[in-house]
């Protein structure tokens, strides 16, 4: 945005009153409003109404007009536009008392330094909401403060509601697509009994109506359900009408499509997944959008330029590089419960043939099972097992039903559980990118199999990416200490911030809304928070 500077007219005796009300607030205002501002509210319209002299800002109609329509026009930020004040904004135009008309004047201001501020910033903390770790040296430069931003856009109003707003395609997308599709302005589109076997092509099941049903007022298919008269062969030969309840080909093709607009198996089948996905309802789906379009002016506050982005509710990354997506791959995330944690970091090295130390947890619940029911687990899974100063002990030695003292690190190679490079960065979650031996589990549409980690595909093609500004030589010592099969770190040429973050709904590029489960449960935080706000 462009600052310049506004030049008001000296106070008047309206400016006077002005500053007396804001003064004397809530007093002076008893008579016209229940509305409470908060202490810093108060300041803030101070600062904001000191840098126009205390000039009355919403004398014009045409001024006030267009203010109206673009707090509006914000539902389709999913904000609720009742909440910046318009009662007041259209009472400027009443024929009130001075008093009541700079109580008027005063909280039209708010809402528009409230109505910018939740543009920006989001309409909650995201820290108490959906908390993300932060090191201190990959954070941003503060924002400028909201007064300034609103002060320099009362010359130019659309231009300073469309600067605030993220400037992020996904933002921008999933905004248009609030305002089009018709997907999240129907009424209902009813249920699809999760009673039953899987439906598969060829079957016949009394479902099928409902599935006909929810698939067409979802636009997956064009004809309405009594037109689905499929005939068939009875018995005797003869041919019957059989209303709908065979599951055609046609509504496979159209499952498939819903499948993956949900990032679901696009195998056809209508399972316990896809059932669970359609019957979500178009309300509940566009609390979910409202619910990404506030996630994502939160993390507008932490994208940059040049940074690596996990999509954990999408298991991939995307690697941009001034701005542009330059490479991307899919990923393997945490469990359900043992989740990727939300952060933002910076990559600072590289370990090449790493070891790995298995952590107390996966020690505890998945490689003592193990190792109690055969001794031979370790060495074929070329482990050794370690004091806490890092002796070597003997396996035979350890009680394995009450082990103490001991933990557990497997040596370098590919079937090492860190593949054959990890990608570090600062964070207290020990969670790190690496490789895999895992390799087949990205053919997975849902890939939430890892225990915190993220998991790679093509890793060594992300460490070429990490690597760009690297020099011939540092890239031939690293080549050789690979081929060496010894552990060893390299640093970065120079640290690349990463960010794991979450959302679950977006626009693929064929403009089409896309919706991920939320397999972590984040989303039901923010709706219920922004519920508890907008009412």
């Amino acid at each position: 945005m462009t600052y310049s500077c506004l030049v008001f007219a000296q106070p008047s005796n309206s400016a006077r009153t002005l500053a007396e009300t804001l003064d004397a607030w809530p007093q002076a205002c008893a008579a016209s409003t229940t509305y409470r501002l908060s202490e810093q509210s108060i300041q803030q319209l101070k600062a904001l109404y000191q840098t126009v002299n205390y000039v009355p800002m919403w004398q014009d109609a045409a001024q006030r007009q267009q203010l109206f329509e673009l707090i509006n026009d914000t539902q389709y930020d999913g904000l609720k536009p009742q909440m910046y004040q318009l009662q007041h904004l259209a009472a400027l135009q009443q024929p009130v008392s001075e008093q009541q008309h700079m109580c008027n004047e005063l909280l039209v201001s708010h809402g528009y330094l409230q109505v910018l501020t939740h543009l920006r910033d989001g309409v909650l903390d995201s820290q108490q909401v959906e908390p993300y770790w932060l090191e201190a040296a990959a954070l941003h430069t503060p924002s400028v403060p909201i007064v300034e931003v609103a002060a320099a856009g009362l010359n130019n109003l659309a231009q300073v509601f469309a600067d605030v707003r993220p400037q992020h395609s996904a933002y921008q997308k999933l905004r248009e697509i609030l305002k089009s599709s018709y997907l999240l302005t129907q009424a209902d589109w009813g249920e699809v009994a999760v009673q039953g076997k899987s439906l598969r092509v060829g079957m016949l099941d009394p479902r099928v109506p409902d599935l006909r049903q929810r698939l067409q007022l979802a636009g997956y298919i064009k004809d309405s359900p009594e037109d689905a008269l499929t005939p068939v062969e009875n018995v005797t030969g003869d041919s019957v009408a059989v209303d709908s309840l065979l599951y055609t080909d046609e509504l496979s093709a159209a499952v498939k499509a819903f499948q993956q607009d949900h990032y679901l198996e696009d195998d056809g089948i209508v399972g316990p997944a896809t059932l669970r996905e359609m019957n979500i309802s178009p309300e509940q789906r566009l609390l979910q959008v409202r619910a990404n379009l506030e996630r994502l002016r939160w993390l507008d506050q932490l994208l940059e330029p040049t940074m690596l982005v996990v999509d954990i509710a999408g298991a991939r990354l995307l690697y941009f590089r001034d701005g542009d997506i330059v490479w991307r791959t899919r990923t393997q995330v945490g469990t359900v419960k043992r989740q990727t944690p939300l952060l933002k970091s910076r990559i600072t090295h590289l370990t090449i043939n790493p070891t790995w130390t298995v952590p107390p947890t996966i020690l505890r619940e998945d490689k003592l099972p193990a190792i109690r029911r055969d001794l031979g687990y370790l060495a074929r899974s070329n482990m050794s097992v370690l004091d806490y100063q890092g002796n070597v002990l003997d396996p035979a030695s350890i009680n394995w039903h009450a082990p103490s003292g001991i933990m557990l690190r497997q040596g370098p190679g590919p079937s090492n559980a860190l593949g054959l490079v990890a990608i570090r960065f600062a964070n207290p979650f020990s969670v790190y990118l690496h490789d895999t031996p895992s390799q087949h589990l990205f053919g997975r549409a849902t890939r939430t199999v890892s225990s915190g980690c993220v998991r790679v595909e093509e890793a060594q093609k992300l460490v070429d990416q990490l690597l760009f500004d690297a020099s011939e030589q540092e890239l031939e010592r690293i080549a050789l200490i690979k081929a060496s099969g010894k552990t060893r770190n390299v640093n970065l040429p120079k640290p690349i911030p990463v960010l794991l973050a979450y959302w679950t709904v977006e626009v693929d590029i064929d403009n089409r809304l896309r919706f991920r489960s939320d397999s972590y449960g984040h989303d039901q935080n923010i709706i219920r928070a922004l519920q508890a706000v907008q009412r």
